[in-house]
């Protein structure tokens, strides 16, 4: 089994002080969260580097399905033509703690999320991991780490046949 940066989300961690400077990411950790993991909707896994389980980062996974139209054709001339929606998982959300910006948790966080995606898609089907960036900082962020723009969509994929050399 992996090691990972991260813990699913639990009772014992602070929520409420957890602040990313997005009141959209800010909410979603401290309101909907448990209600999400509850409803079987996402999972949330968060970073604690103190004794007052304060959370510093977090990222939520789901599974999805995206239309093969909206894969770029290089990449769609290699999958099987008999799927018109293709399985992957989306990385929903990934946020870190303003005290923190700066200091590489982005990166570290991705990298987690990355590798909890690729070790599941031996068990569950994905092609790839899908986000939908907040704004434009998040979509430089995905570019750097060789997300690539779906045409016609605010959303970024990356293959898991990509995710798999990262990790050799």
């Amino acid at each position: 089994m992996p090691n990972y940066l991260t813990v699913p989300l639990a009772s014992s961690h602070k929520k409420s002080e957890f602040q990313c400077g997005h009141s959209y990411l800010d909410n979603y950790i401290r309101k909907q969260a448990k209600q999400d993991i509850k409803r079987k909707l996402s999972a949330c896994f968060v970073v604690i580097i103190n004794p007052e389980n304060a959370i510093k980062g977090y990222y939520t996974l789901s599974n999805a399905g995206i239309s093969r139209e909206v894969i770029p054709e290089e990449i769609k001339k290699k999958l099987p033509r008999a799927y018109e929606a293709l399985p992957v998982t989306l990385l929903g959300r990934l946020a870190v703690d303003e005290n923190i910006k700066g200091e590489g948790l982005g990166k570290l966080l991705l990298v987690d999320a990355l590798k909890r995606s690729f070790e599941v898609s031996k068990i569950i089907g994905s092609m790839a991991v899908v986000v939908d960036p907040i704004d434009e900082n998040a979509v430089r962020f995905y570019d750097r780490f060789g997300f690539i723009l779906l045409p016609d969509s605010k959303k970024m994929f990356i293959s898991m046949k990509t995710i798999e050399q990262l990790f050799r």
